[in-house]
């Protein structure tokens, strides 16, 4: 078969569903000698009312993004990717997901954790791996287990 991706971005928000993401990322990456991204998106909007007051939430998140993202980063590392980095990134990753961070990248594979999100918000307000999957211009694979994908 002649697909082979080139550049895999794994969208990373501290879930399980995220952690089973990465873990299938690594197993894709290897086997196509591919560069790993690991990205995660401070949503702005849900902390926009209460940054008012407190000022230091932004550098709050900032820092758990980083550490989370350097832990993983370390973790794809000892299992062998030897092109791997991060991005942390701000707004909201439904839209910088699949429109921005995949074009800056060159993803051509995105992988991202179902959401646990309930009936009712996925119909007002849809989910993250629901929006993903209609605007991103690359394959996209949607993880909800952790079996192996031989």
């Amino acid at each position: 078969m002649g697909l082979k991706y080139q550049n895999i971005l794994v969208a990373i928000d501290g879930s399980t569903e995220a952690d089973r993401a990465f873990k299938k990322g690594i197993e894709i990456a290897k086997r196509n000698d591919a560069t790993l991204v690991l990205v995660h998106v401070i949503d702005t909007r849900s902390f926009a009312l209460i940054e008012a007051y407190d000022t230091v939430i932004g550098d709050r998140a900032e820092k758990l993004a980083k550490d989370m993202l350097e832990k993983y980063l370390k973790q794809a590392e000892d299992a062998g990717i030897t092109k791997v980095q991060y991005e942390i990134d701000y707004g909201s990753p439904k839209i910088r997901i699949p429109r921005d961070l995949a074009k800056k990248h060159n993803a051509d594979l995105i992988l991202c954790g179902a959401t646990g999100l309930n009936v009712v918000e996925r119909f007002f307000i849809g989910s993250v791996s629901e929006h993903i999957t209609r605007y991103a211009a690359c394959d996209v694979l949607i993880v909800r287990t952790d079996k192996d994908s031989e």
